[in-house]
Parts: structure tokens; C-alpha cells; sequence
């Protein structure tokens, strides 16, 4: 099986912490240059001085709000300029709780920032090194709301089903370049968005942090919540010369909890 990325170099978005971080080791491991971009300059810059390295890697961090549209164009304009990518990895922080109707507009407009926005910007900047290459890989984090909304987090069921017909589309227009599209969709995830999420359920519902925990995992049949490396090894696989006939997909990855054939 084709899994070797030597030579290759990655962007990992949110690769400070949880599925990005452990993604940017996987490919790492693989022989990829990665380089890393999230908010935080502190923790990117541990990040990636723990990542593996063999000869010839060479690994790189970029402290950027992917919500601040321009500031992010014009980081990607000197991330491209020194060392062109085949492989991005979209990644970000998903957008707080709370029911649909009582959001107001504005968390709409932010979330699309973040999300749909700031993807577009990435395949822009990106794209021409994948066409000159012949090889591109862009796989989007999202969420198993696209398949079946998830109750709470009305803001992001809309802007996570965006993000994936997005990705359908682009799946079409650039598979004849050699670039693939495709989606990898989490479930319940040992990571600070999860804790976020139980906390937020403690304090509407009053109900204790083991109760709201056992809630969720009596909906998830592996009966435990994952960890990070398992969904990043989903997530390097799909960047491999192994994946190259998977493209368009939204691949579930959440111990059989999404009940949906498709």
C-alpha cells in the first residue's frame, strides 16, 4: 500500500491541539513537511517542535485567525511563495451551542467566516501548487451533523452542511487536476471542544458531568468516546498515493453513532 508522503507538505488548520495536532503527526510520520497554523503562537510553536522528523522535513508554524479573512490571504500568500502545498488539512474550531432559532444573525455570518470563508481562501492560495504538482489532497474536518443534525448546536449543523456541499462540488471540478476532496466527519471526540460541549450541557441543564457523559455514550455502540489519533489516521490516509480514487466522500468516523446509510 502507497502510504509514503516524503516529499510532500502539508498545511494543517487548528493543528495546535486535538484531530489537528494529532493529524500532524500522523503525517509526519508519514515523511510529510507539515507546517501548522492556528491562533496560538505558543502551543503551535511545541507542536511543532515535537513532531517527527527524518531527513529532509522540514516543519513549520503560523500563528492566524482563520476568521480574519485578510490577515489569512495574506499569510498563505508567504506560505506558498516559500514552499508550495499538496495537502491541506481544514480544521477549525466549531461554532458554540444553542438552538437554531434563537441565534442571532451574526453568529450565522461568523460561523461562515470561520468556516466556509476561510476554506475557500485555502483552496485558492493552495490550489495552484497542487495543479503544478499533479497531487492534491484537501480534507475537510466537519462534523456528523451533515449527516444527521446534531440537537444544541444549531449554528453549526448550518454552516457544517455548507461546508460539505462545498466540498462536494469542489470534489467534481478538480478531480481531473489529480486533487481529491473529501470529508472526514467526527463523533464524540476526546478533545476541548467535547469539553466545551459537556460543560456547556452542566451548566443549561444542571445535570453532573458524569451523567451528561454517559448521556452521549449510550448513543455511540463502541460505548467510548474516541481519541484524536483515531480520527487523524483516517484523515492521513485520504492524503496518501493509497487514496487516490477516493474523492467526494464524508467518511464518518464516530465508533458507528451516525445511523444513516449515506
Amino acid at each position: 500500500m502507497q502510504l509514503d508522503l516524503s516529499g510532500r507538505h502539508a498545511l494543517v488548520c487548528g493543528a495546535s491541539q486535538g484531530i489537528g495536532q494529532a493529524t500532524a503527526v500522523e503525517l509526519a510520520e508519514l515523511g510529510a513537511s507539515v507546517s501548522l497554523l492556528a491562533r496560538s503562537a505558543d502551543a503551535l510553536k511545541a507542536a511543532a517542535e515535537a513532531l517527527p522528523r527524518r531527513h529532509g522535513q522540514h516543519h513549520r508554524w503560523f500563528a492566524v485567525d482563520m476568521s480574519r479573512t485578510e490577515l489569512l490571504r495574506e499569510a498563505l500568500a508567504d506560505i506558498v511563495a516559500d514552499h508550495p502545498l499538496e495537502i491541506l488539512i481544514n480544521n477549525t474550531g466549531g461554532p458554540p451551542g444553542g438552538a437554531a432559532h434563537t441565534a442571532e444573525p451574526e453568529a450565522f455570518e461568523a460561523a461562515f467566516r470561520q468556516h466556509l470563508l476561510a476554506g475557500q481562501t485555502l483552496v485558492q492560495a493552495l490550489l495552484p501548487g497542487m495543479r503544478a504538482s499533479g497531487y492534491g489532497r484537501i480534507v475537510n474536518v466537519i462534523s456528523t451533523s451533515v449527516k444527521e443534525p446534531i440537537a444544541g448546536l444549531g449554528v453549526s449543523n448550518a454552516v457544517r452542511a455548507a461546508v460539505a456541499s462545498w466540498a462536494k462540488t469542489l470534489s467534481g471540478e478538480l478531480a481531473s487536476d489529480g486533487i481529491t476532496v473529501n470529508n472526514v466527519l467526527p463523533g464524540y471526540t476526546r478533545t476541548a471542544r467535547l469539553d466545551g460541549l459537556v460543560t456547556a450541557q452542566v451548566r443549561s441543564s444542571g445535570r453532573s458531568e458524569q451523567d451528561i457523559e454517559q448521556g452521549m455514550l449510550a448513543t455511540v455502540p463502541a460505548r467510548r468516546f474516541g481519541e484524536p489519533a483515531e480520527v487523524a489516521s483516517v484523515i492521513a490516509f485520504l492524503c496518501t498515493p493509497a487514496a487516490a480514487y477516493v474523492n467526494g466522500v464524508s467518511i464518518a468516523v464516530d465508533g458507528g453513532r451516525t445511523r444513516s446509510l449515506s
